[in-house]
């Protein structure tokens, strides 16, 4: 059966090959093998019915210079290792710290890089049961347990991290679709919780904890319907991303509790969340395969990402390869006490990156070049790199480029060879090496008629605008616009995935939504897709055997791992450094396509 169905495919010994190293305009990405991470004795875990494997990572400015520091989750495993990176080979006997849990497994884990020394370590750990344990990982200590009797929430926990800038709060996620706002310092107490209405909006609702003395939780948040998969702050820490089975991304001030803005996927749940390195763009994995690029500060889609097969797990942006570039060195003005030097955005820098792109928007010269590299991990087994540029940040723009402007004008009769039946086998164009500037996009480009003159009517309500009210006002206009047309053309409406109606108790706390996909297609909330640029891959490969579960970019290297148990190593060109000599002789030499 499995060989009738490659040949259906046109499979064979191509579609299964592995690759262990590829190309793209930086330069040549390689696999390291002596590198790679797992249990010890290496054997490819069962992971059937098992919990995605998650890895951590934390810096304890150890004087050595190696101090880097890896977690990860394996079935009812955790470990603790030093990470060498592309420096040295992998000692996978010598575990700083392993721990095997019985009747329950580690779901995902957060260091507090806050307080994290040589000595000690402050580690996170949900379980699938619904605890969460603080533990310390370098003095073998286990400090606390909370929902220790599961009178919090019995659901599996999806998602924890430390709340920025805070020693002792973290946030909690669970696949109840509720999360919880803890203090390491408070006891959960030994009845359930007794809950006030703090606040309550459009699908969501806010409690606080009833009760004479301070204990956990803080807070409780009721978000969406379903699982809420994953949360992810934002780099100033002053808003919270959270993705949820329902398919709705939704952005929330954190601190006044108040619902920014939301986004629909085009089907099925959300997985999956990160920011840009400055803030401003939100992007998203799900179910219907595609990633999906939100703008925070209009509140809309900007694009969509399609070359998986199967649903992305894992979404990051990678700020050593993001870059603005500006034409008057001078105008560099902001601080770069956030990021480390070699970052390109600072999070004080984010403001005066704002106003050299309005200025850029402002004049018929371009002063700026914006850049955002993101990657995505999926269960087709598949790493992509996309890169986002100018031409879809600012579509508006006069488009300087012959083909990019005839792809805009001939949008109904797409340009030949930029079809998109196979997104796994684009991107020639893009991923030639040397080129300092990227070539365009072959489909992103190829924004219809109607949606340029949509966001061209919305930057000129846009044009210096700096309050928030005002990108709101434009919203309404264009939602206001789409309706319109709405009843017109919605053949496609009735292909969307299920959508989860179940309703529990809580919900009747929560104001429903209109979660009917053919209410919601065509809106602001989920464009069709010919309303939006359609983003391919600069590279598309197929890196494991079992489904992907992590992405992780750091400055010498970007890390994977797969369900598996294996965390595998890509350094970056010219990073490669001792370890290539050791690696040559017996790592397979892959293929560079």
């Amino acid at each position: 059966m499995l060989l009738f169905k490659m040949a259906a495919e046109g499979g064979g010994k191509e579609m299964n090959e592995i690759k262990t190293q590829f190309t793209t305009r930086e330069g040549l990405y390689k696999l390291l093998s002596h590198s790679e991470y797992s249990r010890p004795n290496r054997v490819p875990f069962n992971s059937q019915g098992s919990n995605p494997v998650r890895v951590s990572f934390v810096n304890v400015n150890d004087q050595s210079g190696n101090g880097d520091r890896l977690c990860f989750n394996v079935g009812r495993e955790l470990y603790f290792y030093i990470y060498k990176g592309v420096r040295k080979a992998a000692d996978l006997s010598k575990p700083i710290d392993k721990r095997i849990y019985k009747g329950t497994q580690p779901t995902c884990h957060d260091f507090n890089h806050l307080t994290a020394t040589a000595e000690s370590v402050s580690l996170l750990v949900g379980f699938s049961a619904g605890q969460v344990q603080l533990i310390d990982p370098i003095k073998k200590e286990t400090s606390k347990l909370f929902n220790e009797e599961r009178l919090i929430d019995k659901s599996r926990v999806t998602c924890v991290k430390w709340v920025p800038g805070s020693e002792s709060l973290f946030l909690v996620a669970h696949s109840s679709g509720n999360m919880y706002l803890y203090n390491v310092e408070h006891t959960c107490g030994t009845t359930t919780p007794h809950y006030q209405l703090l606040k309550q909006g459009e699908s969501f609702a806010v409690h606080t904890c009833k009760s004479k003395s301070t204990r956990n939780p803080l807070l409780k948040w009721t978000v969406g319907e379903g699982a809420l998969n994953e949360f992810a702050f934002s780099p100033d820490g002053k808003f919270l991303a959270c993705v949820s089975q329902d398919g709705f991304l939704r952005v929330f001030n954190f601190d006044s509790v108040e619902l920014h803005g939301t986004m629909k996927s085009y089907f099925g749940g959300l997985l999956c969340v990160c920011w840009s390195p400055d803030g401003k763009y939100i992007v998203t994995g799900g179910e219907d395969d595609l990633v999906t690029v939100w703008s925070f500060v209009d509140c809309r889609v900007i694009a969509r990402g399609q070359g998986h097969k199967s649903w992305v797990s894992v979404v990051a942006f990678d700020p050593y390869t993001t870059s603005v570039e500006e034409s008057d060195p001078m105008e560099f003005s902001g601080s770069d006490e956030d990021f480390q030097d070699h970052l390109h955005f600072g999070r004080d820098r984010a403001n005066s990156t704002q106003s050299r792109l309005s200025k850029r928007n402002s004049t018929d010269s371009r002063p700026v070049s914006v850049t955002y590299r993101f990657g995505s991990v999926g269960q087709d087994t598949q790493l992509c790199l996309w890169d986002l540029t100018e031409d879809i940040l600012f579509p508006h723009q006069p488009l300087s480029r012959a083909r990019t402007h005839t792809n805009v004008m001939n949008a109904t009769s797409p340009p030949a060879g930029s079809g998109g039946a196979n997104p796994g086998s684009n991107g020639n164009s893009i991923t030639t090496p040397g080129n300092s500037v990227p070539p365009p996009l072959p489909r992103s480009n190829s924004l219809p008629h109607s949606a340029v003159s949509n966001t061209g009517s919305k930057s000129s309500v846009m044009d210096g605008a700096i309050a928030s009210g005002v990108s709101k006002f434009a919203t309404l206009s264009l939602h206001d616009r789409k309706e319109r047309h709405h009843e017109k053309d919605h053949k496609r409406n009735h292909s969307m995935g299920h959508i989860s109606s179940k309703s529990s108790d809580k919900l009747n706390l929560v104001t429903k939504t209109k979660t009917d996909p053919a209410k919601t297609l065509g809106t602001p909330l989920c464009p069709r897709m010919e309303d939006v640029p359609l983003l391919e891959p600069l590279i598309c490969k197929k890196i494991a055997h079992e489904r992907l579960t992590v992405l992780i970019f750091l400055e010498d290297c970007i890390v994977t791992a797969c369900q598996e148990g294996f965390i595998c190593t890509w350094a970056r060109p010219g990073k490669v450094g001792l370890l290539s000599s050791q690696s040559q002789a017996n790592s397979p030499s892959g293929t560079v396509v």
